[in-house]
């Protein structure tokens, strides 16, 4: 028994293990350009996740999400270099981190005591503020022009470029493709950190919050305690996902973190799914590969002029935006849900088998029993 309980729990989580193995292999057949539409997608996926946290599960809105992906790419950027306290790499990686939370957690009472679109306006609020700020703390961010993304060491690797090279199995290994792995590991503690509080009480109270606030309060649920705690927790993943992309795009700007990435993050959660993590992840992948591969294939699509043209016509980064735009208006009409309904449905769809149909002439004729209805037992004589 404990034999077939094993083989089935292989059997589950095979095809997880499937995808684990080829995204591990990938970097030893692909080339930098596609590399970094991964990294980018994970890093998005990782601030999706949170996103989902807060607006799918707790039913909190939120337009402030670029602002702690800002918070810990520049919360890195200031530890970890110069100006700056100068601190080891991974040492600023995780208070960035710690430093979003706590932001976070400064904002949190607010979010404890207002919600919905009044949530969303005061969010709003902190992406023009932080937007301020980074443009004006030319000491800490570097202002307009940005500041360079120290490398990140752990234990004595660096994940960027060094010299003398780094070759594995023929294939050399530059920048992306070591953060190609850092970037998996750190989506896979989001993946599985992530389900763990949807799956345990936490996930529970705040989907009962979101469904009903008397309902949560009658059952015992502290609204004010767990709508904190789900702004604190999104902060902490966007500050994750800030790290990321300041280590993949090597130099962080403070245009890059406006309002439109913070709808970008609604996009991708809408699209994919509210309140799934797998549905966060497909989303972001979605909104964040779209614009890069346009890009790459402008003068291979119509209507889109490549970049730098001129000519007037609709750019891929406008292209993209208004075609996922328009994915969202048929996401909202035909699957609610998002991508994540959708396959869900698709799957139950396909494993439940049409019932069989009996050739004409063999069903039970007039006067007799059908061989399925219970009859009395004889007994031998």
């Amino acid at each position: 028994m404990s034999d077939l309980l094993k083989a089935g729990g292989l059997l589950r989580r095979g095809p997880l293990l499937l995808t684990a193995l080829l995204l591990c292999a990938l970097p030893f057949y692909l080339d930098a350009f596609w590399l970094r539409i991964g990294l980018f997608s994970m890093a998005a996926a990782i601030g999706a996740v949170g996103l989902g946290l807060l607006s799918g599960t707790a039913g909190q809105l939120s337009l402030g999400h670029a602002f702690f992906l800002a918070v810990g790419a520049y919360g890195y950027v200031w530890l970890a270099g110069e100006p700056g306290p100068g601190l080891p790499s991974a040492l600023a990686a995780v208070l960035a981190v710690l430093l979003a939370g706590a932001a976070g957690g400064l904002f949190s009472p607010v979010a404890a005591r207002v919600k919905g679109i009044y949530l969303g306006v005061a969010t709003l609020a902190l992406v023009f503020l932080g937007h301020h700020v980074l443009l004006t703390a030319d000491s800490v961010t570097g202002g307009f022009n940005g500041r360079s993304v120290p490398p990140l060491v752990l234990g004595g690797f660096t994940f960027a470029e060094s010299d003398p090279e780094l070759t594995v199995l023929g294939v050399p290994f530059g920048a992306e493709e070591r953060l190609w792995y850092l970037g998996l590991a750190l989506f896979a503690v989001t993946w599985f950190t992530a389900r763990g509080l949807l799956r345990g009480r936490p996930g529970r109270a705040l989907v009962a919050l979101r469904d009903s606030e008397t309902a949560a309060s009658v059952m015992g649920v502290h609204v004010a305690k767990y709508r904190s705690a789900a702004f604190v927790v999104s902060s902490m993943y966007a500050g994750l996902a800030g790290v990321l992309l300041a280590l993949s795009f090597r130099r962080v700007v403070p245009d890059y973190f406006s309002l439109a990435l913070s709808v970008d993050y609604l996009a991708m959660i809408v699209i994919g799914g509210l309140g799934s993590v797998a549905g966060a992840t497909a989303g972001a992948v979605f909104v964040t590969a779209l614009p890069l591969l346009m890009t790459r294939y402008a003068d291979q699509l119509p209507l889109v002029a490549t970049p730098g043209s001129g000519d007037g016509s609709i750019g891929p980064t406008e292209a993209a935006r208004y075609l996922y735009g328009a994915v969202i208006v048929v996401i909202l009409l035909f699957a609610p849900d998002g991508l994540h309904g959708l396959a869900r449905r698709t799957r139950a769809r396909l494993g439940r088998r049409p019932p069989a149909t009996e050739p004409p002439g063999t069903g039970p004729t007039p006067g007799t029993t059908p061989a399925t209805t219970a009859r009395a037992k004889e007994h031998t004589p």
